[in-house]
Formats: structure tokens, sequence, C-alpha cells
């Protein structure tokens, strides 16, 4: 049983940094902003919702798995891990860490915006190599559901942006 006076919700935010996303690896799901509650129903009890960035994101299942193990090894007996679809995830939920970990591993990362963002028209990428905002998308469609394919007029390479949404 798990020491009740350190099972708190920051506890447990700050030992699910560990679990990292299985195709962005230097990132974690908190700070991805995918993990959206927290309830401490009892002294041996937590749920977890958590929000997929896509609904068909590929990597859920690993990451539901991930969550709950890693509760688990805070002692708690019973962890329950929920998709909650009612929350739409966006990546203005990213933390400024997440961002600066997405960048880690050469990809851009998404500027934040305000009001509506016209994805017809997706706003320039920075260049992680370059830093340059001379870029412009060549693609919408990017290894995984989240990515897009970016070109830099600066230094003339190609790199993935993470979707804004």
């Amino acid at each position: 049983m798990p020491n009740t006076e350190l099972l708190t919700e920051e506890a447990i935010l700050q030992a699910l940094q560990d679990v990292k996303d299985p195709e962005i690896p230097t990132v974690s799901l908190v700070d991805l902003g995918l993990i959206t509650k927290v309830d401490i129903v009892g002294p041996d009890e937590v749920t977890i919702s958590m929000t997929p960035t896509f609904s068909g994101c590929p990597a859920l299942t690993v990451m539901r798995e991930n969550v709950q193990k890693r509760v688990e090894e805070m002692g708690v007996d019973h962890v329950a891990v929920k998709i909650d679809l009612s929350v739409t995830w966006n990546t203005n939920m990213i933390t400024e860490k997440g961002r600066r970990d997405i960048e880690k591993v050469g990809l851009s990362s998404p500027k934040t915006y305000c009001g509506e963002l016209n994805l017809e028209a997706p706003p320039a990428a920075t260049c992680p190599r370059c830093k340059s905002e001379k870029t412009a998308q060549i693609s919408p469609f990017g290894p995984t559901l989240c990515r897009a394919i970016y070109y830099c007029n600066n230094c003339e390479e190609t790199f993935e942006q993470f979707k804004p949404v």
C-alpha cells in the first residue's frame, strides 16, 4: 500500500515525466499535454485520463500501458487509464519544456496560436537545423499522422514538423 501522504496529483505527474512518447522519445506524455486528469480515488486507486493527439494514434495502447505501469511502480495497485475523447487535444497543450524536447530529435515544434488555425494555409515552421523561418510545407503528410514535411529555403534541408492542430 502506498504512503498516502506522498500520493498526490503532483507526485503522479512528476512520475509520469518518465513516460515518453513512443514516437518522440525525448518528450513526456505530460509535456505533450496528453495527461488531462489525475483522480486519486482512494489510497490504493488512481484513475488517469489521457487524450490522444489523434483518435487513431497507433501508439495509444503502448502509451496507456506505460502510464499504468509507471503509476503501479509508485505502489498503487488499482490504476485505470481512460482514453478521454471528450477533450480535444491541440498543440497549444504542449508545454514549453515539451516544445524544447520535441526539437531535441530534430523536429520543428509547432508555435502556439490564438484564435483559429488555418490548416489550409499552415504557418511557416522554424527549421530545426538553422532556425530560419524561410520554410515551406511540401507535404501535409509525414511518417506519422502528427507530422508534416517542410523544406528550408535557407539551408536547403527537408525536415518534419509536429503539425499544429
